[in-house]
């Protein structure tokens, strides 16, 4: 299984009204310097309704890229709709992050 695999299959996990960082994912695919790839991945993901890229997030909960339509807005609606908590338009990882 190559490491790209892997991140979708850790991605696929992520439950709704949770989010992970791109680091955890690289962390949980069995590379912890590989966060910007993870970026990369998420980017260029194809199996968009399997593999939900708009659970990842940056570090500190900021919101970054969102290849989809509507961007970034998009991202923050649909996190909305599945009940990720948000602080100073952030995601509020204290209750939404999801450790696995």
């Amino acid at each position: 299984m190559t490491f790209r695999d892997k991140v979708y299959k850790v991605v696929a996990k992520i439950p709704k009204g949770k989010v992970m960082t791109y680091k955890q994912v690289a962390i949980a695919a069995g590379n912890p310097k590989a966060a910007r790839a993870v970026g990369v991945f998420m980017k260029n993901n194809l199996n968009v309704p399997v593999v939900p890229c708009h659970r990842v997030v940056a570090n500190d909960g900021k919101l970054t890229g969102y290849s989809g339509t509507g961007g970034i807005a998009q991202k923050k609606k649909m996190l909305l709709k599945g009940g990720v908590c948000f602080k100073n338009n952030k995601v509020n990882l204290f209750c939404s992050q999801w450790i696995k």
